[in-house]
C-alpha cells in the first residue's frame, strides 16, 4: 500500500459558503490563457481562443479571462480561485477540445480542496457528547415489541400542568377561602 496520502494537506470537508443552498457561485475567479503565437504545440489554444474564447467570457461573465501571447514558450493555463487556491495546467499539444473541456474541469473544481486527505467524512462547528438525535431517541423500548395499531399507545396523553397552571390554581384557591371569611394562610391565624 501507498503511503502518498500522507503527504496531503488534510482538513475536513466543507462547502465554501455553503454552496448552492441559496444560489451558486463559481468559485473559479480569473483563468490566465498563456501562449506562443507562432509554436506548434500551442495550435490547440490558438484555435481555443479563435472559437470559443468569446463565447465562453459570455457564459461566464463572473470568470475574468486574461490572455497572454508568450515567445517561445509552451501553452499554459492558470487558474485563481475565490478561497485563494492557484492552479496551473500545461496544455502543450492539447486540442480545442482538451483546452475546453480543462476549462470546465477548472469552472466546477474549487482548487486544490478536492485533492484533500480528509479526516473524517464529516464535521461540524459545534460537536455535540449526546449522539445524533432521532425521532425514537426518548421512547420507551416496550414500544420494540408492541403490536399496532394499539390502543393504549394512540389514546391522547394528558399533559401535566405547568408551574404556571399551578401557581394560577393555587391563587385562586387562596382568594376563594379569603373571601369566603377564613384565614387564607397560617401566618393570618396566628395574627
Amino acid at each position: 500500500m501507498s503511503n502518498s496520502h500522507l503527504f496531503l494537506k488534510s482538513g475536513f470537508p466543507r462547502a465554501p459558503l455553503q454552496n448552492g443552498i441559496g444560489r451558486y457561485v463559481c468559485q473559479l475567479q480569473r483563468i490566465t490563457l498563456k501562449y506562443c503565437k507562432t509554436s506548434g504545440s500551442s495550435k490547440g489554444m490558438r484555435e481555443f481562443l479563435e472559437q470559443e474564447l468569446v463565447d465562453f467570457s459570455r457564459a461566464n461573465p463572473g470568470v475574468v479571462v486574461y490572455v497572454k501571447p508568450r515567445r517561445h514558450r509552451t501553452a499554459v493555463m492558470s487558474a485563481e480561485f475565490l478561497n485563494g487556491e492557484r492552479t496551473w495546467i500545461n496544455c502543450r499539444n492539447n486540442s480545442r477540445e482538451e483546452i475546453s473541456k480543462w476549462i470546465q474541469v477548472l469552472k466546477q473544481s474549487n482548487g486544490r480542496a478536492e485533492e484533500m486527505r480528509l479526516r473524517k467524512h464529516w464535521h461540524t462547528d459545534v460537536p455535540s457528547v449526546q449522539g445524533a438525535w432521532t425521532p425514537f431517541t426518548h421512547r420507551h423500548p416496550s414500544a420494540n415489541v408492541t403490536d399496532f395499531p394499539c390502543k393504549e399507545l394512540s389514546e391522547l396523553k394528558l399533559q401535566e400542568q405547568s408551574a404556571t397552571e399551578k401557581l394560577l390554581e393555587l391563587y385562586l384557591t387562596q382568594r376563594n377561602t379569603a373571601a369566603a371569611g377564613e384565614p387564607a394562610t397560617k401566618s393570618e391565624e396566628a395574627k
